[in-house]
Order: structure tokens, then C-alpha cells, then sequence
């Protein structure tokens, strides 16, 4: 099986038919010889920063000398991205090889697993086979039924910042979702806590006091931030000073305190991490389609994952900073099944001209219907074919003085960058 063929065949087991939970991803692991029962873990769940924390930790734990998995969902450009070892992109011989040794067992199973239970099992595979030291574990979705919640105690389980999304599937408030995610919080185990959100942080210190867990709740009045550019984030987080991070967005500063109170926990636990480790690998990090740049100039074009009213409020926040008084212009698509009029409230303010597209799924909301959308908060909107037509539009709109962001959905962002370069 080449690495084409083992992403088609992941792409048959659709989620949408199977009942939560985690039996399934249980049995084919334990035909496969549970392979993550012989790797140390850290696990993160949260609304938003999920992907940045787990890309700052990642980078932390190999800069320390360590050989570190990451398994982290969607993938923007690369289905690939989703599994990595030392910053590298499982090989598509590799993944088509273990996607085979899993088919087997899969196809065996009365209650097929999912697509997203299959690629758990395939990393798990991989991270064993790459001894890898420890391993940065991104949760899909919610947490205690995930599927990546089949480890044990890891060494230490992140939540991140907390707001309602997937509200149909986890429960309509943020107690109920926070009660979701706290399902990774494991007997005796590690936690560490954004926190600032009374409701949800409720539940979380209830379960950690059921499961014996030690909670760290991350301290932000160690945190300061100094700004925000095209070039990174600079902030200082007491007592390490003046850090750096080559990430755009002022909630960037946020996540960076998120990792390193993680790091402090993680030394705790007997992991060694240097302060010059830490510096070194946060100033290097990359983790693309977050307030990422794409075109500097001519316009400057941007790149963002936001996808629910939390995400946007952040993003939102940090455009405000970088372009101070200035309307952009706004390159769109969203799901139908997210909070799209809470979305607009926020974004409606900082934007001059809306191109909207229609994302490449089926959850994805029409252009014409975003369009009308927009247009209710009394922003123009124009619906376009595609995202290279769509960018298109509205560079030629910003004109080579302004700038264009793209955001709504991470399906819309992962065609940013190549139909940026064929401006």
C-alpha cells in the first residue's frame, strides 16, 4: 500500500455512523500489540491552542535532547502532518506500510473503528517502531470518549483555553464541555489548566480532586506581553525574561505560558529541559495557519485558523493590534454546523470587503449563504468559486497597501498558501 492508497483507505471509515466511545480503538490497538502502552505521553485537549501548545511542547522536548512524537488534527496541506517524529512527516512508504499491518485487524473488528480511531492506531504504531521518548498527543474532539484518550496516566494532561464549540456533540454548556475534556484527567496523574473560565474550571478541579490528580492552574500574572508583528510575538514570562516566538497573535503569548507551565510540570516528573532549551526551541517553532504570513507585502496576506466565536475573538484581537485603525480585507468560509452569527458580531467591526467561499466539505456552509450573512452586519460581501478565485478577489480589493486574512475554517486555510503563490 503506497502512502495515496493508505489515505484513501483511512478516508472509508467515516466517523458519522459509529457511537462515541472507546472500545473499538481499544480492540484494534490490542491486536496490534498495544502499542502505546510502552510510550509516555503528554495529552491536550481544550477549545483553542490545542495546536500551538502541542507545537510548542513538541519543539521544547527536542530541543532537550529527547525524540519526541506529535500527533496532532486536521492537517492543513498534508495529511502526513498529522503524524511526525523530530519535526519530520511520517514517510508515505512508512504510512502505507503500517496502514497495511492495521487493515487486517481493522477489517476484522464487527464494529469497524473510525477514520480518526484508525489514524490513532497507525501513530501508535509508528511512535513504538520510532522509540520515541515521549510523545505530544493532541485530543480530535472533547475528550473522555476521544479516541486518543486509550492511554494511560500520561505525564501530564494540558487543557487549554476553554469556550463553546462542538456544543451538539458535547453538551450545550460549558460545564458540560469542560466536563468532556476533562475525561483525559486519569488517577494520580499531572494537569495543567488554562483556567479563567469559572465555569469550566469548576468541573476540572472537581474531577482532578475524584482522580487524585495534581492541578496547576497557569499564572498570568507571570505573563507579560510586549507585542505582537509580522515577524512573532515577544512576551516575558516571570522568571525566565525576554522570550521570543515566531508565531503572530497576541493570544500566542497565552499558549507559550500554557507550554512552559507544562514544562515546569514535566521537570517536576524527572524530565530535563534546560532554560537555554526552552528559549531556543520556543523562538524556533513553526506551526502554520495560525495568524500565519503568507505574503508580506503587496497585500500582506494572513492565514487563521479561528472556526468558533472564541477562536475569532482572539484572532480578532491580535488583527486589531497589527493594523491598528485599518479595515481589512476578509477572506471566508466556515461549517453551517458552527457558531457563524456570534462569529460575524466579531469580525464585522475590522472588515472592509468579505469574499466568502465554500470550504471542501460537506458540513461546509454555501458562499451565497455566507454572503447574505455578512451583508446582515452591514459589511459587502461577495460570494466567489473557489478559494484561488476568492483570494483573487480580494487581493485585488486590499490593494498593495492593505491586507487580506483568510479565516473561518481550517479547510478553507489549507488551500491559502498555494493560491497565494500564484498571485
Amino acid at each position: 500500500m503506497t502512502g495515496q492508497e493508505a489515505v484513501a483507505y483511512i478516508d472509508t471509515f467515516q466517523w458519522q455512523a459509529h457511537a462515541p466511545g472507546l472500545e473499538r480503538i481499544r480492540t484494534l490497538l490490542h491486536a496490534l500489540g498495544d502499542p502505546q502502552k510502552e510510550l509516555k505521553f503528554v495529552h491536550v485537549a481544550g477549545t483553542n491552542g490545542k495546536g500551538s501548545v502541542c507545537a510548542y511542547l513538541a519543539s521544547v522536548l527536542r530541543c532537550a535532547g529527547y525524540r519526541v512524537g506529535l500527533c496532532t488534527s486536521p492537517f492543513l496541506e498534508d495529511f502526513r502532518e498529522r503524524i511526525q517524529v523530530d519535526g519530520k512527516l511520517i514517510p508515505p512508504e512508512t504510512l502505507g506500510e503500517l496502514t497495511e499491518l492495521a487493515r487486517p485487524a481493522a477489517e476484522a473488528m464487527e464494529d469497524h473503528p473510525t477514520e480518526f480511531e484508525l489514524i490513532t492506531a497507525v501513530a501508535m504504531l509508528y511512535f513504538r517502531r520510532c522509540r520515541c521518548d515521549i510523545v505530544v498527543l493532541e485530543v480530535g474532539l472533547g475528550g473522555a470518549l476521544d479516541a486518543s484518550n486509550v492511554i494511560d496516566v500520561p505525564e501530564a494532561a494540558v487543557i487549554t483555553a476553554m469556550g463553546m464549540d462542538h456544543a451538539a456533540i458535547l453538551g450545550p454548556t460549558l460545564g458540560d464541555i469542560a466536563a468532556a475534556k476533562a475525561g483525559i484527567i486519569k488517577p494520580g496523574g499531572a494537569v495543567v489548566s488554562f483556567g479563567g473560565c469559572p465555569e469550566a474550571d469548576a468541573v476540572i478541579r472537581e474531577r482532578c480532586r475524584e482522580q487524585g490528580a495534581q492541578l496547576t492552574e497557569v499564572d498570568f500574572s507571570r505573563l507579560r506581553v510586549v507585542g505582537t508583528g509580522l515577524d512573532g510575538t515577544d512576551l516575558e514570562f516571570a522568571p525566565y525574561g525576554a522570550l521570543h516566538v515566531p508565531l503572530v497573535g497576541l493570544y500566542q503569548a497565552k499558549n507559550a505560558a500554557v507550554a512552559v507551565t507544562t514544562v515546569e510540570v514535566l521537570e517536576k516528573r524527572g524530565w530535563e529541559i534546560s532554560r537555554r532549551a526552552l528559549e531556543q526551541s520556543l523562538a524556533s517553532v513553526c506551526w502554520p495557519g495560525r495568524l500565519e504570513v503568507v505574503r508580506r507585502a503587496g497585500p500582506v496576506i494572513l492565514r487563521d485558523g479561528a472556526h468558533n466565536a472564541h477562536g475569532m475573538a482572539a484572532t480578532v484581537e491580535s488583527l486589531r493590534a497589527l493594523f491598528p485603525g485599518k479595515k481589512l480585507t476578509i477572506l471566508m468560509g466556515v461549517m453551517a454546523d458552527k457558531d457563524v452569527e456570534d462569529m460575524l458580531k466579531l469580525l464585522a467591526p475590522i472588515a472592509g470587503q468579505v469574499f466568502t467561499v465554500r470550504p471542501e466539505s460537506p458540513r461546509a456552509m454555501p458562499a451565497e449563504e455566507l454572503a447574505a450573512l455578512v451583508n446582515r452586519y452591514g459589511v459587502p460581501a461577495v460570494p466567489c468559486a473557489g478559494v484561488a478565485a476568492g483570494l483573487q478577489a480580494a487581493a485585488e480589493a486590499a490593494g498593495a497597501d492593505g491586507a487580506v486574512c483568510a479565516l473561518g475554517s481550517l479547510y478553507l486555510v489549507g488551500k491559502v498558501r498555494r493560491a497565494a503563490d500564484l498571485l
